[in-house]
């Protein structure tokens, strides 16, 4: 079973849903506006990508922080209370099978990503 992780209007967020969907592919869709991130959610996803990564640098949410908060984003800690406090700052849509996890979307890496799955 996938779990896709996002918010529910982002464009690239329903690629990835009309990609899932027209495949057959079985997914859980966690909507972090009304779902929530939690610390553990949060710590469970760093096990399977590094905080770079799942910081999204390039989006309106990183660009409304403070310069001098920006800054100090650093560390994986500091990347944390940011993320947790901000969940639209991380990049989606997250796709995890259970052991893997896929950030980002286009139907190649779907398409390797679900192949290697089974």
């Amino acid at each position: 079973m996938y779990t896709i992780y996002g918010i529910k209007n982002c464009n690239t967020m329903k690629k990835a849903f009309t990609w899932l969907d027209e495949h057959h592919i079985n997914y859980q869709f966690h909507n972090y506006k009304t779902d929530g991130l939690s610390e553990a959610l949060l710590d469970s996803f760093l096990q399977l990508v590094d905080w770079q990564s799942l910081l999204n640098t390039r989006g309106t949410t990183w660009r409304k922080l403070d310069e001098s908060v920006r800054a100090q984003v650093d560390n994986e800690q500091a990347a944390k209370q940011i993320m947790l406090a901000n969940p639209s700052i991380l990049k989606r849509p997250l796709l995890i099978d259970g052991k893997r996890a896929l950030l980002g979307y286009s139907d190649e890496l779907y398409s390797q990503f679900i192949s290697q799955s089974k």
